[in-house]
């Protein structure tokens, strides 16, 4: 019913005409660094997101073909949305030439011409974003383009802006409905409309409640999205006080809580641990935005609410994923193709773990290849993708287009410490229905760091063949001992551990690792026949000889 009445208010007002000036009222600029080799990409015509690239070039430049990528044959909605949201022109921004100026102008006069009239250009969460970008990028784009450009821009803005502000609140229950507020305020305070910031501040608390956590966790359960929703809080900020408005008091505390949490996802390089999508982001772009956030201390040890644990010890860090998926959204994707539900880039990677010992990064998941076609991005999500146990080949949640269909219902998870040691006990019943199982993981990191320890349990009345996989990070090297019940692990680092397992075949099987481009590399896979209702396995510091059979040891002790 609310979705009849929110398309009911946007039909209405869009019969109402809208005031377009001739400039933005308040000059914007936006906060972020961008990537300048993506930004020499799209002079290349390559439009690259989260790894998956496609062309992007203005129609004139190429026989009249470059308007399609803006229609569904330009590639998944996701990747699509990217391309209309604008965001981009952070990236050719960061060029800093003539060349990457006119090659945004180009590109958004053949939106303008091609594009805007694609349903997917009008979703609340994509037209946001794209106010957000222009108003943003406004110097760099329009301020000194031909007047006509300039006229075309502002008035596809004002228009935008209405139809955003009337759909409020947005339907979306992931980040994309904070996108489509954080756009809608940015244009009232440009285009000086009152009453539609007004609107926006009114709904403005209530949707940071649905967006975070009590403990500052984002509702997707996505380490990326994560920090996308801190940035969105500070340029919500910014933008309030820039123009002389007091923030609700619900903002503030958004932010307190927001900025620590995003810590606890961070490994001993700087970046994020790969969980629900993410990918690796460069450790600069995290300080600045912890720094924008006001974000001091250290990492939480535990957002309960949302879910994640991180035990620490020496300069050892171990993420774990002990929470249940976030919520989807009944009827599958909207009318524009995207995705609804806050679990629209989960993954079913329950208990699954990453672990880094200083700089270097040890145990990994496989990362996210989110905008790229079905059958390789379900591939990333699957269970087998993650550092945890995966039952009879099956994974822990059924993987549906739009996010989850079958998942785990009741995730529980119960942490102690004494004398600077860790334990950490969680399960899940994911494989309830299919098999009447519960799977226990219980991890023990002693206080040194030197000593990480572990326990898979299924418990069944009669437990189906399972495998724990440890994906290594591509900058480890490992050896299968003789006896295969142990394998060497050299980290870049030089220094030495070892895995053992108890309970099972002890494997190394090739895999995948795609944070950023992709790199082979290899996991440690422990196989338990039929039957086996537990695997103990270690993972400890030793010392290893020196590369080329060199004698003294490597490794710290």
């Amino acid at each position: 019913m609310d979705g009849l009445f929110r398309s009911a208010r946007r039909r209405l007002a869009q019969l109402r005409p809208v005031r377009a000036p001739e400039a933005p009222a308040r000059a914007f600029r936006d906060l972020w660094p961008g990537d300048a080799t993506r930004g020499a990409r799209l002079l290349r015509g390559e439009f690259e997101v989260a790894g998956t690239a496609r062309r992007l070039v203005p129609a004139a430049e190429d026989g009249g073909a470059g308007g399609a990528v803006w229609d569904e044959r330009g590639g998944p909605p996701l990747w699509r949305a990217a391309a209309h949201g604008f965001a981009w022109l952070r990236d050719l921004r960061a060029l800093g030439t003539d060349t990457a100026r006119l090659r945004a102008r180009a590109l958004t006069a053949d939106w303008l011409a091609r594009g805007a009239r694609e349903r997917l250009a009008a979703a609340p969460e994509v037209a946001g974003a794209r106010i957000s970008a222009w108003l943003g990028h406004w110097d760099f784009l329009a301020a000194t383009a031909e007047d006509s450009f300039r006229r075309q821009l502002m008035l596809r803005m004002a228009q935008d802006a209405r139809d955003v502000v009337a759909a409020l609140p947005d339907e979306a229950a992931h980040r994309g409905a904070l996108v489509a507020l954080k756009g809608a305020m940015a244009a009232a305070v440009a285009l000086e409309e009152e009453a539609w910031l007004a609107r926006c501040l009114r709904f403005l608390p209530a949707e940071l409640e649905r967006q975070f956590h009590l403990d500052g966790g984002h509702v997707e359960r996505s380490p990326g999205q994560q920090l996308l929703a801190l940035q969105d809080l500070i340029e919500i900020r910014n933008l309030l006080h820039g123009a002389g408005v007091e923030a609700p008091v619900h903002l503030g505390l958004a932010l307190d809580r927001a900025a620590p949490a995003l810590r606890l996802f961070r490994h001993g390089d700087g970046g994020l641990a790969l969980f629900n999508g993410t990918r690796e982001e460069g450790s600069a772009l995290l300080d600045v935005v912890l720094t924008q956030g006001q974000a001091r201390g250290r990492a939480p040890a535990a957002l309960p609410d949302t879910g994640f644990h991180r035990l620490q010890a020496g300069r050892t860090a171990v993420i774990v994923d002990c929470g249940t998926p976030p919520p989807g959204r009944a009827g599958g994707p909207g009318p524009d193709g995207l995705p609804r539900g806050a679990d629209r880039l989960a993954h079913a990677g329950t208990l699954s773990f990453e672990m880094s010992v200083g700089r270097d990064r040890l145990i990994v998941n496989c990362g996210a290849a989110p905008c790229a076609e079905q059958a390789w991005r379900d591939a990333l999500r699957a269970t087998a993708a993650h550092s945890t146990l995966v039952l009879a080949d099956t994974n822990s949640a059924e993987l549906r287009e739009e996010g989850l269909g079958r998942r785990p219902e009741r995730v529980e998870a119960d942490r102690q410490e004494a004398n600077g040691a860790q334990w950490l006990e969680a399960s899940h019943d994911g494989w309830r229905r299919p098999f009447a199982a519960i799977h226990r993981r219980r991890l023990y990191l002693s206080e040194s760091g030197d000593d990480l320890r572990g326990e898979d349990v299924v418990e069944a009345a009669d437990p189906p063949a399972f495998a724990l996989r440890f994906h290594l990070h591509p900058g480890v090297a490992a050896s299968l001992q003789q006896d295969a019940s142990a394998v060497l692990l050299r980290l870049p680092s030089g220094a030495g551990w070892r895995l053992r397992a108890k309970g099972g075949r002890v494997a190394l099987e090739e895999s995948v690792y795609l944070a950023g481009e992709p790199r082979r590399t290899t996991q440690v896979v422990v196989h338990a026949e039929a039957g086996t209702g537990a695997v103990q396995w270690a993972i400890s510091r030793v010392s290893l000889p020196a590369p080329g059979g060199g004698g003294g040891g490597a490794g710290e002790r």
